[in-house]
């Protein structure tokens, strides 16, 4: 299939590369070119322009918030204007639920399918085709495009055939993740301030109690203070946490614990710490605990 690639970060660059490993003719766009370069040495095509990675049957867009899918999709020559009717534009971004309404009137307006396809998974799982794909939209748009997601993940989930409902899936199971990150944080700083050695203790716990995936990798994160590189940067946790809270709001559904952990983001961003992975937000605990290491860069003040 001649698909098109927008977004080339941490986690487009490995679906890209797993779509062309998959055998698709894959044009791919990136704001900054040289993130291109890779994968146009794995058999990529290197688009000029978002119109030029928009020319195919299918465009992926994966972006780091509303404000960029909003330049890509309605800017100048953006998909909107550039995708050919009948084609499809499917949104692996991690954005509101307003913005993927508005994406998917737009594109019936002008003739086109849409579809929302965020996913759960690191940069590492996205490498290793290994992410778990929230599809939503109408059964005709998404046939065709699950060969697609077997190809960058492991298994699809299909939740609706309203495409925001997918993005609303994400923003919850973000809010579920940083849930994890604080409890274990705090956690952390408990025993280490008892004299426990928190490997020891994080092992313990995620080979007994808390198995998950999510605790075993945040777990290991904290324990052993591995903050950089990000895998999700703390800036973006941050936006998340705005999201559900504003989609919440739109549901009149309260959401006490998602309104503390925005505001534990917001001091780990307010303190220099934004490029952090989020999992850094374990370093307001050992610091209101008094068990933060030697003062350095990276723990906030």
């Amino acid at each position: 299939m001649d698909i098109g690639f927008i977004g080339l970060g941490n986690m487009g660059s490995g679906m890209a590369a797993n779509l062309v490993k998959a055998g698709h003719q894959v044009t791919v766009y990136n704001r900054s070119p040289d993130k291109a370069q890779a994968l146009v040495q794995q058999g990529a095509t290197a688009a000029r322009t978002v119109a030029e990675a928009s020319s195919g049957a299918v465009v992926f867009s994966m972006l780091s918030d509303d404000r960029a899918v909003e330049d890509v999709v309605f800017g100048e020559d953006g998909i909107v204007t550039s995708l050919a009717p009948g084609a499809t534009h499917v949104s692996s971004s991690t954005i509101s639920v307003a913005l993927s309404e508005r994406l998917a009137a737009a594109h019936t307006q002008a003739g086109q399918r849409y579809a929302a396809a965020p996913v759960f998974g690191r940069p590492e799982a996205s490498s290793a085709a290994e992410l778990f794909v929230i599809a939503a939209g109408a059964p005709q748009v998404l046939e065709p495009l699950l060969p697609l997601f077997d190809a960058i993940g492991q298994r699809t989930f299909v939740v609706s055939e309203q495409p925001h409902a997918a993005n609303l899936v994400k923003l919850s199971g973000n809010f579920l993740l940083a849930s994890a990150v604080e409890t274990v944080g705090e956690a952390v700083a408990l025993v280490t301030k008892a004299g426990v050695d928190r490997q020891q203790y994080v092992d313990i716990l995620t080979s007994t109690l808390f198995t998950a995936p999510a605790y075993q990798t945040y777990g290991g994160l904290i324990a052993r203070q591995e903050f950089e590189p990000a895998g999700f940067a703390a800036t973006l946790g941050l936006k998340d946490l705005r999201l559900v809270l504003a989609a919440a709001s739109d549901l009149q559904v309260p959401l006490p614990v998602a309104s503390l952990l925005r505001d534990r983001l917001l001091t780990l961003v307010a303190t220099g710490n934004g490029h952090l992975d989020w999992s850094a937000v374990a370093m307001l605990a050992d610091r209101d605990a008094g068990t933060a290491s030697t003062p350095d860069s990276h723990h906030p003040t």
